[in-house]
């Protein structure tokens, strides 16, 4: 069986990894452009193109897949089924009608919850205590194929989105192998659109924290969106973003955005408990603990963001 593997980041790469190291017949890899990354803006290719290359697959980069250019590689290549791993772009129903045992995706969450682009982060923005991996057969729609397989598990204590991704993509790449093992016998599930709830793309403006909100949940908020785009509060020198925070409750009663400590951590009230901030970042400076930040950057008790 041949199969075309389309996906971009870390992430589809780790899929990717375990289809060849299980003997599967990946004839080419579509992923996303090469894109500047960094301060110096070197244009850099994507993980799975990286990967891609180091075993001598073809890869493909298409600009866009809407206007059915596709449909030449498609005929070149003959997939009997396409396996898509967090590729970023929506796939038109030539293509998906096109591989005679349909397009697989594997998607990090327990469908029919957090649809979408973002599962892994809203998980634990969300306080969810556990989540799960999920493999299905794509439709027209957003994430609202017939699921094949599932596999539930814990999120762990003050995990954070980018830990989180790490370890499902390594779950995601074996529930993928252990459904096309057991393709012909899987009976695929219907999702209940009942159930269903959305987990919308991940833009700077997520992170801003309302300072009205509970500290546990702001630390939730720092946990899902640690190591992007990261949760961050705005103050007269710049924003300061937060990459670790505990949450603590108290019987301190201060108007919520008020330094309650500045000491070994910066202490700010929220509108429940306070969040003691651990690690941190001034815009245009290092990422530090919060000891060395304020040694460096004075702030007073009573301080208010």
């Amino acid at each position: 069986m041949k199969i075309m593997f389309m996906g971009t980041p870390d992430f589809a790469r780790v899929n990717l990894e375990n289809l060849i190291n299980n003997g599967y017949d990946v004839c080419c890899a579509v992923t996303q452009q090469d894109k500047p990354r960094g301060r110096k803006m070197v244009l850099t290719p994507p993980p799975v193109k990286e990967y891609a290359l180091s075993k001598n697959i073809p890869v493909l980069q298409p600009h866009t897949l809407k206007d059915g250019a596709f449909l030449t590689e498609l005929e070149k290549y003959t997939p009997d089924l396409i396996v898509v791993v967090a590729y970023g772009k929506i796939l038109p129903k030539y293509i998906l009608d096109y591989p005679k045992h349909g397009c697989i995706n594997v998607h990090g969450s327990l469908l029919p919850k957090y649809r979408g682009s973002a599962p892994v982060q809203w998980a634990v923005i969300n306080g969810e205590k556990e989540t799960g991996v999920t493999t299905m057969y794509m439709n027209e729609g957003m994430d609202t194929g017939d699921i094949l397989l599932q596999q539930k598990f814990d999120i762990l204590e003050n995990e954070t989105g980018g830990e989180l991704m790490d370890r499902m993509a390594e779950i995601g790449a074996e529930l993928l192998v252990k459904t096309l093992e057991n393709l012909s016998d899987i009976s695929p599930v219907k999702q209940d659109e009942k159930a269903a709830t959305y987990a919308p793309m991940l833009k700077k403006e997520t992170g801003l924290i309302n300072w009205e909100s509970s500290a546990d949940e702001i630390k939730n908020l720092v946990n899902g969106l640690n190591p992007w785009p990261t949760a961050y509060f705005e103050t007269e020198k710049g924003d300061i973003k937060i990459y670790s925070a505990e949450a603590e409750s108290c019987g301190i009663k201060e108007k919520p955005g008020t330094v309650v400590s500045a000491e070994d951590t910066l202490d700010i009230m929220t509108g429940d408990g306070v969040l003691k901030i651990k690690e941190l970042q001034l815009q245009g400076k290092k990422r530090m603990n919060a000891a060395d930040f304020l040694r460096g950057c004075k702030i007073e008790k009573g301080t208010e963001f």
